[in-house]
């Protein structure tokens, strides 16, 4: 394009140059104040605890519906030498095409394979599960049948530490370190039909030498990129929180 067709192009458009230049300026100081998105991938394998009550939003028409996934994990007691076995009860959120496509037949006990997010969506209150504080939001869905299968329960996170790390020690003599992370999400509105990005903080711990290496080595402000399974307080909100099996940290620029 020629420098007088740049001319008639801002002619046609009624703006100065200067106009132009403040406008191209202002979209780069926007997109630097945008925060960068991050990485949050929820997996779960487990049992349906109740048969989805599925209902219909209107305008536009759109499925949607809470379900209660369990999972269970066993471990070994060294100091009884027999296995435990724990329950988690997770929320989910599903809405839209996953909704039609894998929950209209699913029956209480069925397998369901899910994929999705962590949200700032509160759970319904009419759960038959103690209400939690935390929500997954599933963008995957796949329905088995009825069966017992060793359950799934991971979560893959980069997120920003808002706290700097305490660590503990237990009766048992074990380290614990916990800190609150900030994950910028870059998520899919279907009510809206458009891209936004959500914040979600939750708390996270960390044992062992996992834990000695956040406490030493982490500060507030911190990027840092987590694997390992959500969990849940065992007070009376259930709060959920993520419980750190690998942790990687990076240092900002100064």
């Amino acid at each position: 394009m020629t420098q007088r067709d740049n001319r008639k192009l801002i002619n046609l458009l009624k703006i100065s140059p200067q106009e132009t230049l403040l406008s191209l300026s202002d979209t780069v100081n926007k997109h630097l104040k945008t925060p960068s998105p991050q990485l949050c991938a929820v997996t779960l394998l487990g049992n349906l605890v109740a048969t989805p009550d599925i209902r219909y939003r209107a305008n536009p028409a759109t499925a949607v519906t809470e379900i209660v996934l369990a999972t269970s994990s066993k471990w070994l007691d060294k100091n009884t030498n027999k296995y435990k076995e724990w329950t988690s009860y997770h929320h989910v959120k599903v809405e839209g095409e996953l909704v039609e496509q894998a929950l209209i037949h699913a029956n209480k006990g069925d397998i369901l394979l899910l994929h999705g997010y962590l949200s700032n969506i509160k759970p319904e209150k009419n759960s038959e599960i103690t209400t939690h504080q935390g929500i997954v939001h599933a963008n995957f869905v796949q329905k088995f049948s009825k069966g017992y299968t060793q359950a799934i329960n991971q979560i893959h996170c980069s997120a920003q530490l808002i706290s700097a790390p305490k660590l503990m020690l237990t009766e048992q003599s074990k380290h614990i370190a916990q800190a609150n992370i900030l994950i910028n999400q870059h998520i899919y509105n279907t009510d809206k039909q458009a891209w936004q990005t959500i914040t979600v903080e939750r708390a996270i711990h960390a044992w062992g030498k996992q834990a000695q290496y956040l406490a030493e080595h982490g500060n507030n402000g911190d990027e840092l990129m987590l694997e390992g399974k959500l969990s849940y307080t065992s007070g009376a909100n259930k709060d959920q929180f993520i419980e750190v099996k690998n942790v990687h940290l990076f240092k900002g620029t100064e």
